[in-house]
């Protein structure tokens, strides 16, 4: 009997240690304080009569779809799927864009160059996927708009994936990347005049981390940043990442299940895959310290798990005095600008990044 209590009594000491450790892993700031709507100006609710366009319906009812067979897979079957998935969303697209592949100090690239771009405006776009998945080819419907809206040379960067590499090897890729962009364009060496960096989720979170580290390395800062639909918080504690599971038809089938994972177990399985706390800056750039960044912009939808990330990061920012800005739309996928130009909805998103390209260069925030 003493025997089975040292045991239990062991046991359940491991068990509250594993807890305790866990819960640490992912202390942080209280970021509650942020949720409440961004004031306007700085927030835009952009919505249509009728509720999203019948193309955004199409596309949606595509991943409806597919959600019993995702909920099914194995992580490793997930990986392959999402990974063959963004491939295929190119397909068929013509482009009015030359793409050009490009070494950037050793980080594979590709230029994406709209007729009559002019080469000294630039933009570094980092692409999204869940830091696993998602390419250079995967967003040239995001990139190739990019380069006619804004006139730039856009340079969509190839950086490390995992599992395959450690989860901050492409936090050291965007860094790379940036220091050469501001130095070299398509033509070759050249001193770039404008400069703006762009991504989506995962792209999007690191584009953020990014902006942070060259304001505290006091490099030339870019005119803008841009992100769609960004993670700013890997503790995965913002109320819509729970609230929106339903809702959000990509991610909540593929991360839905996540939500239903202990708090302070997901601090350990965090920490144990990436060897990274999730409250990190260098993966959570909404832990940060937001003063002194770049006029932000970021878009996102209502109907997403990560509305309350993007919304947490546009109020911190703009309380420690940074010009960041928030665009909503009600009902629309994440990311949904990758479906240009098909669905009206991505149509229009790319209008008010233009316009916002606009004020930014005319000395508006």
């Amino acid at each position: 009997m003493n025997i089975l209590l040292y045991v239990l009594a062991s046991l359940l000491g491991v068990f509250v240690l594993l807890w305790a450790l866990g819960l640490w892993f992912r202390r942080s700031e209280d970021l509650r304080v942020y949720d409440h709507p961004v004031d306007p100006p700085a927030s835009e609710l952009f919505s249509r009569l009728g509720g999203p366009s019948g193309e955004h319906q199409a596309v949606s009812q595509m991943f409806e779809s597919q959600k019993d067979e995702v909920r099914g897979l194995s992580k490793s079957q997930m990986l392959t799927f999402v990974r063959n998935f963004m491939e295929e969303i190119p397909a068929g697209k013509e482009y009015d864009c030359h793409f050009s592949p490009v070494d950037v100090d050793g980080v594979p690239a590709e230029w994406v160059l709209a007729p009559g771009v002019d080469g000294l405006r630039r933009v570094l776009y980092i692409h999204g996927g869940a830091f696993f998945a998602g390419s250079p080819r995967s967003h040239r419907p995001i990139t190739s708009r990019y380069s006619e809206l804004a006139t730039a040379a856009v340079l969509a960067i190839d950086y490390r994936r995992v599992p395959e590499n450690h989860r901050l090897d492409c936090v050291e890729d965007c860094r790379t990347a940036y220091k050469w962009i501001l130095e070299n364009g398509p033509e070759g060496p050249g001193h770039a005049t404008r400069v703006f960096i762009s991504g989506d989720s995962a792209g999007g979170n690191l584009s953020l981390v990014l902006s942070n580290w060259i304001r505290d390395e006091q490099l030339s800062k870019p005119d803008a940043v841009i992100a769609l639909s960004p993670l700013t918080d890997s503790t995965y504690s913002s109320p819509s990442i729970r609230d929106n599971v339903k809702s959000d038809k990509m991610l909540g089938p593929l991360f839905g299940r996540l939500t239903k994972v202990p708090r302070w177990l997901l601090g350990w399985i965090y920490v144990l895959e990436t060897r990274v706390r999730p409250a990190n800056p260098l993966v959570s750039p909404i832990h940060a310290k937001l003063s002194g960044l770049p006029p932000t912009l970021i878009q996102v939808s209502e109907a997403e798990m990560l509305l309350d990330d993007a919304r947490r990061f546009v109020n911190k920012a703009r309380s420690f005095g940074s010009p960041a800005r928030i665009q909503t739309w009600p009902g629309l996928l994440h990311v949904w600008q990758i479906f240009y130009p098909e669905v009206p909805e991505a149509r229009e998103a790319f209008e008010r990044i233009g316009e916002f390209l606009e004020l930014v260069e005319s000395g508006s925030k």
